[in-house]
């Protein structure tokens, strides 16, 4: 079957979608994934899958969104395909629509609470607009799926349609794999590594700031965003420019290399919005897959996990003095960092690509028999 995916990304660090798309054409399908093209866009890589990007004049806000689903619109309309699905609401539009035009199957793919994310949460106009998408656009599907089990419970019951959960979980690492230190200009052990983008509410700020109470510790950020500029800024201000290291952007098999090199894993969501409140990050996942202990919130995804393999710190609050307090009980308390550690080695025999594979080529088994099914975990 031909299946096309759309993101608004520019496809290159989307490592779930490269998973996704990478499992299923492994499966025999001939997946698609469809993008957007950016100034600063490196070039794409060859993959089992294939891959488009479409050029737009506008690069944020609505002018954006408008004109990449009207570009995405009349791309789906000639193009072919027996099924597309959509990442998120930003590419449902277009997906929804041109799919009904030409009677092919539809699927939806949350990868997070679209109208609960920090930059949507406090703009009422244009969290309506995304919400009155959703209702428009929902009741004409009848496969979805989204990447934790708090979130299909919300979307479930919100929409009336039936969520799966495909979690964004990384590949099986090899046990103890190390092949020498990862080709960057990194400070001495031990690191404390950021992956991600470096936009609001994501704690990159707090976790600067507990760096002037930590003497060890060096910060790794890897990623770029809304704030590569001013937390430049702020660390040099704060006097910290020497603990940290900007590492830009990084590609995703690079990243894994980087990862399984630092001391310790951050995931430092604020709680400014129900989408990372119960969000269930990739970063979370990358982390312990290396054997890698992470500190993380006490949001509720991650206590769920955490009660099944502790492998984190969680974190009550979100304050330097929290972060750089916990950090440096963490260095002194050699017995628990290793428990995390061994933990962590444990829990990546289960949370892993290999065996989540299954349970979205099983999603898709039943798109393509017609079928609507309200269990996706078999």
């Amino acid at each position: 079957m031909r299946i096309i995916f759309t993101v608004t990304n520019d496809l290159s660090y989307d490592q779930r979608m490269h998973r996704i798309c990478g499992s299923l054409a492994a499966k025999g399908h001939r997946v698609l994934l469809v993008g957007r093209a950016l100034p600063r866009s490196v070039p794409l890589e060859n993959k089992v899958f294939e891959q488009k990007r479409l050029i737009c004049f506008f690069y944020k806000g609505f002018p954006f969104y408008a004109e990449y689903n009207l570009r995405l619109f009349f791309f789906l309309l000639f193009a072919s395909f027996d099924a597309v699905c959509s990442i998120d609401l930003d590419s449902l539009p277009a997906g929804c629509l041109a799919t009904l035009l030409r009677r092919k199957k539809r699927v939806f793919d949350a990868h997070e609470y679209f109208t609960q994310v920090p930059e949507v949460v406090n703009r009422p106009a244009v969290q309506f607009f995304w919400e009155m998408v959703a209702k428009l656009c929902l009741p004409f599907y009848k496969h979805a799926y989204t990447v934790g089990p708090a979130l299909a419970k919300i979307f479930s019951e919100r929409y009336k349609l039936s969520f799966g959960v495909v979690r964004n979980v990384p590949r099986a690492s090899v046990p103890g794999k190390k092949t020498g230190r990862p080709k960057f200009n990194l400070p001495p052990d031990p690191g404390v590594l950021y992956m991600g983008a470096l936009n609001e509410a994501r704690g990159i700020e707090t976790a600067l700031e507990a760096l002037q109470h930590l003497e060890q510790v060096h910060l790794w950020l890897a990623g770029e965003g809304d704030l590569s500029d001013s937390l430049r800024r702020l660390a040099a201000e704060l006097g910290v420019e020497k603990k940290v290291t900007f590492l830009g952007y990084v590609k995703p098999e690079d990243l894994h290399e980087l990862a399984a090199h630092s001391w310790l894993g951050l995931n430092l969501l604020e709680n400014r919005g129900l989408s990372y409140y119960y969000s269930l990050a990739n970063k979370f996942f990358a982390s312990v897959q290396v054997g890698v202990p992470i500190l993380t919130m006490d949001f509720p995804e991650y206590r769920a996990l955490n009660n099944e393999y502790e492998v984190a710190v969680l974190l009550p609050e979100l304050t330097p003095q929290i972060v750089a307090s916990t950090i440096d009980n963490l260095l002194k308390n050699k017995n628990l960092y290793e428990s995390l550690h061994q933990n962590c080695q444990l829990a990546a025999k289960d949370w892993n690509w290999e065996k989540e594979e299954g349970v979205l080529l099983n999603i898709w088994e039943r798109v393509f028999q017609g079928t609507r099914n309200t269990d996706f975990s078999s």
